[in-house]
């Protein structure tokens, strides 16, 4: 992990197109500004932990349902 110190209106680029500015620290919360590219998506942690969390679900729910066509079409052929 890299640790940086950064004073308000100090910043730091990502990959050349990405900065992330300080805007304000106020006791210990510090508020940060983000510029980067309209398609480079930008989530909290935590919000991002949820989604991923949901994709897994999603996709755990899709397998389920591809069983049960499976077992559906298995039946339709013993038939």
């Amino acid at each position: 992990m890299l640790v940086l110190s950064r004073k308000t209106d100090e910043s730091i680029m990502i990959g050349g197109n990405i900065e992330v500015v300080v805007l304000g620290v106020e006791g210990d919360h510090v508020k940060l500004g983000i510029r980067a590219p309209k398609e480079i998506e930008i989530f909290r942690k935590e919000l991002y932990v949820s989604i991923q969390a949901s994709n897994r679900e999603a996709v755990s729910s899709l397998q389920s349902l591809n069983e049960v066509i499976q077992l559906f079409k298995q039946n339709q052929i013993d038939k």
